[in-house]
């Protein structure tokens, strides 16, 4: 498959490329939570297209789904933000927040790479973002739902794969376009940039 270069996107208007459509369909009758999942999806999109924005879509998804406690993974360098969504959040449902730094485990623990060098003496603590830790935390809360504020690619990867709760992402982190990474696919600058920095990493 390579969707990504298809200039005519027939599957938009009902043609079938693929040797799995009756399989899919099979998958969504067979697991009611997701045939109802697929529903409210398509429902807020046909109600409130180009009328909502992604925070209050979450908040009508998670109240359609009968969702009561969502949980927050958010980056410490987001706590503002995270302190406003979750303020947002609380009015609607019961909320469990939790920080990547959780447990403070130093990354000398793993021999992890440093961000911030010893300026000799003893090393200055340094504690690793924690993904499993933050999944664990909120596994234990027992949230219906997860959503992601901020997390590093890789710690995202890591918490989804933990969370027992599905799990959708907010917002991601993108130190250099203040975590809006299409920037760097509208930009031709970035494009080119990117591609030149690829090839010095290979």
């Amino acid at each position: 498959m390579n969707c990504a270069e298809c200039k005519e996107k027939g599957c938009s208007e009902g043609k079938d490329c693929t040797e799995i459509v009756e399989d899919a369909k099979e998958a969504y009758k067979g697991d009611a939570e997701a045939l109802h999942s697929l529903r409210i999806s398509a429902q807020i999109e046909s109600r409130y297209y180009m009328k909502k924005t992604r925070v209050e879509e979450l908040i009508m998804y998670a109240k359609e789904m009968g969702y009561k406690k969502v949980g927050v993974a958010f980056c410490i360098g987001l706590e503002e933000e995270a302190e406003v969504l979750c303020r947002i959040l609380s009015q609607h449902f019961a909320v469990s927040s939790v920080c990547c730094k959780v447990c403070g485990i130093d990354k000398s623990y793993f021999k992890l790479e440093r961000l911030h060098k010893d300026k000799g003496g003893e090393p200055e603590v340094e504690a690793m973002c924690n993904p499993i830790g933050q999944a664990m935390v909120l596994n234990k809360e027992k949230t219906d739902l997860n959503v992601i504020l901020g997390l590093c690619i890789g710690h995202d990867i890591l918490f989804i794969e933990y969370s027992e709760a599905p799990v959708t992402t907010l917002a991601v982190k993108d130190r250099v376009l203040a975590h809006n990474p299409l920037g760097a696919l509208y930009s031709g600058y970035y494009r080119r940039r990117i591609g030149e920095e690829v090839q010095k990493v290979k």
